[in-house]
């Protein structure tokens, strides 16, 4: 996780300022070939490790499973949550200040878990999600609960064209009288895409207003695809 410890301030105002355009931006280079290999290599190893695992099909999300880590967290994906997390507060707070939203989100990720354990949002949720051939995720959003920061992270760790096609992550967003706007992102192995959880501001001709998003994962044509989900608020 070099590049992220690395990510300066230039490359956090550029992130932001896709985010304010495009409403999803992209990180590169996350983690490399060997470190997405070893994570995604989890998602088959000892089912301790994970508090649930969620077949798609069966509660008519999609088409794949997806598991959810438990406490204690593996120390790679900790430590991206705990990294990511003060950069994305401060655009988080400045999107709510934009909104006029009476929310202030904490600078540590240890204040926000503190701050979701005192509404009753104690179970861990980043997860790691795979998709086989015909596999696809349908458009939602992830609240799990009353406090729910508005920014989470997708890694990919599988590669595309090499291991699968298709299974681009996908994103729509609805402004007020306003046709549905879709957008299609393609990471590459490694590279982190940044999106809301749930709505982001936009730039009116009367100012600043509210736009919701939605976010899925679009049908595999072929082959395998598994990447890492970090939301930073627990689940109650």
């Amino acid at each position: 996780m070099n590049t992220v410890a690395s990510f300066d301030d230039v490359a956090w105002a550029a992130l932001h300022r896709d985010l304010d355009a495009e409403g999803v931006a992209v990180m590169p280079a996350i983690f490399n070939r060997d470190e997405c290999i070893a994570l995604r290599a989890r998602f088959d190893a000892d089912a301790s490790r994970f508090r649930a695992v969620i077949d798609m099909a069966r509660h008519n999300f999609g088409v794949g499973r997806y598991k959810y880590f438990d406490y204690p967290l593996p120390a790679i994906v900790q430590g991206l949550r705990e990294t990511l997390y003060p950069p994305l507060a401060r655009i988080a707070n400045r999107w709510a200040e934009r909104l006029g939203q009476d929310v202030s989100w904490p600078e540590s990720h240890a204040a926000l878990l503190e701050r979701c354990r005192r509404a009753g949002q104690c179970r861990p949720t980043p997860l790691l999600l795979r998709y086989g051939q015909g596999g696809y995720n349908r458009l939602h959003q992830d609240i799990y609960g009353p406090v729910h920061f508005p920014l989470q992270v997708i890694v990919q760790l599988s590669a595309p064209g090499r291991e699968f096609e298709g299974g681009e992550l996908v994103l729509v967003e609805q402004r007020p009288r306003v046709q549905t706007r879709p957008l299609v992102v393609r990471l590459e192995q490694g590279n982190a895409a940044v999106i809301p959880v749930r709505e982001r501001p936009c730039r009116g001709t009367r100012g600043d207003h509210k736009v919701q998003m939605r976010h899925g994962v679009a049908r595999l044509a072929r082959g395998e695809r598994t990447t890492l989900g970090i939301i930073f608020h627990d689940a109650a």
